[in-house]
């Protein structure tokens, strides 16, 4: 077999994940990757907030289109950055062991959110950690955070914020760590749909690259981000929705907690269920049911005409 080009974006992070996913390709296979870095919008405008560039495929557009065009064979994808609706022809052909799905919260002053000073600014450029910290701490100021993760710490330690959140997944893989002044509860801040885990994105009809990759699936990995993305599809949300998802197996089964905020954090529903496994899909779009049947749906109509462009 041919070599295979991992398209992927540049960053520290997404580069660590385009690597490791080579590692695993030449671990498992006796194919040799080459990467191939790509340009995304959301590269492009780091200084524009989300609010006026939009979200809904904004880190992997790209890459998309370089795999529908033949310049990559595969793209490798944070599964929080992939829309529910795939463009025809593209597939998920494998997702990776997921790692540690919550959110971390970075101060400057090592302080926990409970112990941050009345009126802190926090930064984020996503509107569901937004709504979920002003759900628990209504006296916050909210301020738009852009830049790789690296950036963003910098940003943290030069005093342009109190404190700040990110993924726990992305610090452990960059060694970061040391910098999380607290890793935050589910109860405080529900994971993105998909959050820790590692998609490899695929032309539908190359069967032959779509075989090699079969030996990076993760099962399990698989069923819970499954579940998750069907509830958000289910519900209709994108990146400007505030909805955290979050899947595991307990017992041998599929647990599925998500929930839907208003943007400034004053109202906040939360859904549980669970299943076999196997009934991932049924299990996101039942509890997507009930929270629409609960008035999630108009909550959502609301967020929708005032959050989007």
């Amino acid at each position: 077999m041919k070599a295979l080009r991992i398209g992927t974006r540049g960053s520290a992070l997404a580069l660590w994940q385009a690597r490791s996913i080579a590692g695993a390709l030449r671990e498992a296979t006796s194919v040799e990757p080459e990467i191939v870095i790509i340009k995304t919008s959301g590269d492009k405008f780091q200084q524009t907030s989300f609010s006026q560039i939009g979200t809904k495929g904004v880190f992997i557009k790209e890459l998309e289109d370089a795999l529908l065009e033949g310049r990559i064979d595969l793209a490798v994808h944070s599964m929080k950055d992939v829309p529910t609706e795939m463009p025809e022809g593209l597939t998920i052909a494998a997702i990776g062991k997921r790692e540690d799905v919550r959110d971390a919260l970075l101060s400057s002053s090592g302080a926990t959110l409970a112990a941050l000073p009345r009126g802190a600014r926090v930064g984020t450029s996503s509107l569901r950690r937004q709504s979920q910290l002003l759900y628990a701490r209504r006296d916050l100021r909210m301020l738009e955070l852009r830049g790789n993760v690296d950036t963003r710490i910098e940003k943290l330690k030069r005093g342009d914020y109190d404190a700040i959140v990110l993924a726990k997944a992305g610090l452990d893989r960059l060694g970061l760590s040391g910098n999380i002044s607290e890793v935050l509860p589910h109860n405080v801040s529900l994971p993105a749909a998909g959050q820790g885990a590692i998609g490899i994105e695929a032309r539908a009809g190359d069967a032959e690259t779509l075989r090699v990759l079969t030996a990076l699936e993760d099962s399990e990995a698989r069923s819970v981000v499954t579940a998750e993305r069907c509830a958000l599809a289910g519900l209709g949300g994108g990146c400007q929705v505030p909805i955290g998802a979050w899947g595991r197996i307990e017992n041998g089964n599929l647990v599925l907690d998500v929930a839907v905020l208003a943007p400034d954090g004053a109202q906040r529903m939360w859904e549980q269920d669970s299943g076999a496994r196997e009934q991932a899909e049924a299990i996101g779009k039942r509890i997507a049911k009930k929270l629409r049947d609960g008035g999630a749906a108009a909550l959502l109509e609301r967020e929708s005409r005032g959050t989007r462009a």
